[in-house]
């Protein structure tokens, strides 16, 4: 029987690729975005337009659409932002937004699709190392480093919350992927990390849950 897989953020990048390679597998997939680019389209998947995680109201709409899904086995929130902000003046407009994106929007499609989800089912967060707190040595990116810990942290919440209805949610860090988002450089291409990811989602289960990972399999400090 073949998985059904919601992805957030598949228009571009990890999540295009994500989505091009479960479909290549015969997943059923479903793209959650606010716009659908050319090379989403392409693939013929199945495309929940006109959601931005980062609006409740969007989010709210999706929750409305749910009971028209069929059972989810992985939810992959991938969809997320990021901003440089630096002293002596970070910007808070921008910082917000990136807290609005890339916490809470994951939080925000998690309980709008909760009713999809069942024992078994998997719910995946892709975060960041930039979120680890012991890992930080270099300062900076105020936004992107906070919104991350804070989606780390409400990973952690949810892997409690769902541990009871048999739902594992894994928190997963891609590595260092060349897309736009990154300015095309990086250390890994998106079908690498794609990989990765995949080979994590797979592995995951109610006894590794709340794990925080990177897409290679080390475990990384919060």
């Amino acid at each position: 029987m073949s998985l059904t897989v919601v992805i957030t953020g598949a228009n571009r990048g990890i999540g295009l690729e994500l989505a091009r390679q479960y479909a290549a597998d015969g997943a059923q997939v479903i793209a959650v975005v606010r716009c659908p680019s050319e090379p989403l389209q392409a693939l013929g998947v199945s495309i929940v337009d006109g959601i931005d995680v980062g609006q409740d109201v969007a989010v709210e709409q999706l929750g409305q659409q749910a009971a028209t899904l069929p059972p989810i086995d992985v939810l992959i929130n991938n969809a997320g932002i990021l901003n440089s902000e630096s002293l002596p003046a970070p910007d808070f407009d921008r910082m917000r937004q990136q807290f609005e994106v890339n916490a809470l929007g994951p939080l925000r499609v998690t309980t709008a699709l909760r009713p999809q989800l069942a024992a078994g089912s998997k719910v995946v967060l892709i975060t960041s190392r930039m979120g680890s707190i012991t890992d930080n040595s270099s300062g900076g990116m105020y936004g992107y480093r906070s919104s991350k810990a804070a989606l780390n942290a409400i990973g952690a919440s949810l892997a409690q919350d769902l541990r009871g209805d048999g739902i594992a949610v894994g928190l997963l860090h891609p590595g260092y992927v060349r897309t736009d988002m990154t300015g095309h450089q990086g250390q890994v291409s998106p079908a690498q990390a794609a990989q990765g990811l995949r080979a994590r989602i797979e592995a995951l289960d109610i006894d590794t849950t709340g794990q925080f990972l990177h897409a290679n399999g080390e475990s990384l400090p919060w």
